[in-house]
């Protein structure tokens, strides 16, 4: 169904969450405007390792980005540092975003400080200026407080957070604490923040009939009927002129989603993708199984 220029490749991997275990691209400009890419092959550890993580067996999971990069004969940045792509953004410009929930997690890398992880991130990322959200959305917690649930770049200078104007929402404490960190930061370059306000849908929570058509097992955690899900607009994919947004089922707050993301992207087509609820009940979403890559 695909169409004639969209290559299709086969690889074995323990679970679909490409942001995480595929590779993280970096770019190189030379003066003449000539563009090379690589690919940071982080460590993983399925999410927590064998205490809390998603699942006890991720030794595919572990080689995608090795394959991804040798396919595409891309040259590759390995790297001993736990770390799953969905647990950053960057602007493009020096500004990386991050949440102190995931990656200051024991589970992740104990015997290194925040500064440690600092100065890898600024190394590989090529970023001088590193902001920590306290925590991510509220039920995420199979990755500990990804970014990408939480807030992302539009450009450099603006964000998308995920919101909430209920306040008895266990949401509402979040956002609001993320929004005043924020309002008082600035970027790589010195920029204050413009901030968009992209209202979380529902809340929505698994129901029995959903929870039923899960596997469950021994390798992976529980989906219990009245779990609340980890939905969010945020966990959106930017591709060449197009928006690919999830949609829950949530009318009020899909066809928000839809307005505000193409307001804050005039030159891109924003997608809606029906049935995104069936991803969000493994725990993450659109931007959660796709990973970008540049151009060379």
């Amino acid at each position: 169904m695909l169409p004639e220029h969209i290559r299709v490749l086969e690889i074995s991997m323990n679970d679909s969450w490409f942001r995480d275990t595929g590779p993280t691209f970096v770019v190189k400009r030379s003066e003449s405007g000539k563009q090379t890419i690589a690919g940071i092959d982080w460590n993983f550890n399925s999410w927590g390792g064998l205490e809390d993580g998603c699942y006890t067996d991720w030794s595919l999971d572990i080689l995608v980005a090795r394959k991804i990069l040798a396919i595409e004969r891309v040259h590759r940045f390995s790297h001993s540092m736990i770390l799953e792509g969905g647990s950053i953004h960057v602007d493009g410009e020096g500004t990386c975003l991050t949440t102190e929930e995931c990656l200051l997690n024991k589970n992740r890398n104990p015997h290194m400080s925040k500064n440690q992880i600092e100065d890898q991130l600024k190394t590989y990322l090529g970023v001088s200026k590193i902001i920590w959200l306290p925590r991510g959305l509220y039920g995420d917690d199979d990755t500990n407080g990804h970014i990408d649930n939480m807030c992302c770049f539009t450009r450099p200078g603006v964000v998308l957070l995920s919101w909430t104007d209920d306040e008895s929402d266990p949401q509402y404490e979040r956002s609001m604490e993320a929004y005043s960190l924020l309002s008082n930061e600035t970027d790589a370059n010195g920029r204050k923040f413009e901030i968009i306000k992209l209202h979380v849908p529902g809340p929505l929570y698994m129901t029995e009939k959903e929870a039923a058509g899960v596997v469950q097992g021994d390798d992976g955690k529980a989906r219990l009927p009245g779990t609340r899900l980890a939905a969010s607009f945020v966990n959106f994919y930017i591709a060449n002129g197009g928006i690919i947004v999830p949609q829950f089922g949530d009318k009020k707050w899909d066809d928000e989603a839809v307005r505000v993301l193409s307001k804050a992207f005039p030159d891109h087509k924003v997608v809606g993708i029906e049935g995104s609820r069936e991803i969000v009940l493994a725990g993450g979403n659109i931007h959660c199984i796709t990973q970008q890559q540049p151009a060379s």
